[in-house]
């Protein structure tokens, strides 16, 4: 009996690098270093990236998982669903044009999870940020706009989670087209300002800032918020 668990478990194990292996595969095709996403050519391999939505549909996280080898999981599934979304819509110039039933594009329930249908607030809201009180998710999730972190140009996993999420949070910071940082002065992504409580439970908003920022901000920096593009991030 053990050894048919054990057998059950590498299998199940297996299939896990598999699929996240086609999608990481899809990512490096489709999306440069900058986040820029071709999605023209991503839609003539929408099979490849069905099978991994396959694969997400019949696949809930089990409970000797770590931390990161979760959320690696559920960011994974909502950036999958989110490109879904726009190759379903494409060609468009926001994911704003997105509605269904008078309803968004992070209110359409569509993702399916181990069994389940997710809309892609409830994957973010309900499941990232309520479970793992992690900021750094926000540099994971991609709202495919030009304005949000730069979508990854690889999967995430377990073992490259933690380094990731911080190189990401890096560019984002230093990223002048979406933050602009000065030692007195600040004009910020409105992620910081929608998500502050998740940016400030550890300490405040300049605290977290510099500890990826390349400029050192003063305590007493004058803070402002950029106006938000959300035009598709399209190579």
């Amino acid at each position: 009996m053990k050894k048919v668990l054990y057998l059950l478990s590498f299998l199940f194990l297996s299939n896990t690098f598999a699929q996240t292996a086609v999608f990481d595969s899809l990512l490096k095709k489709h999306v440069d270093t900058d986040g820029n996403v071709n999605y023209a050519a991503f839609k003539k391999d929408e099979n490849k990236l069905q099978s991994y939505l396959d694969y997400l549909a019949k696949t809930s996280p089990a409970d000797t998982w770590s931390k990161n080898r979760e959320k690696a999981f559920w960011i994974n599934a909502y950036n999958a669903y989110t490109i879904k979304l726009i190759l379903d819509h494409y060609p468009l110039k926001s994911i704003l044009k997105i509605k269904k039933k008078g309803k968004d594009a992070w209110n359409i329930t569509f993702a399916k999870v181990g069994g389940n249908i997710y809309t892609l607030n409830e994957i973010e809201h309900e499941i990232l940020r309520k479970k793992f009180n992690d900021p750094k998710i926000h540099v994971g999730v991609n709202c495919a706009s030009a304005s949000c972190p730069q979508l990854g140009n690889f999967a995430f996993t377990e073992a490259n989670y933690h380094a990731k999420t911080t190189e990401l949070m890096k560019k984002f910071i230093n990223d002048p087209s979406r933050n602009k940082i000065a030692e007195n002065i600040l004009f910020l992504s409105k992620i910081f300002e929608w998500f502050k409580e998740d940016f400030t439970k550890k300490g405040s908003l300049i605290s977290f800032l510099n500890k990826y920022a390349n400029t050192k901000i003063n305590k007493g920096a004058k803070i402002s918020h950029l106006e938000y593009n959300w035009n598709l991030n399209e190579k």
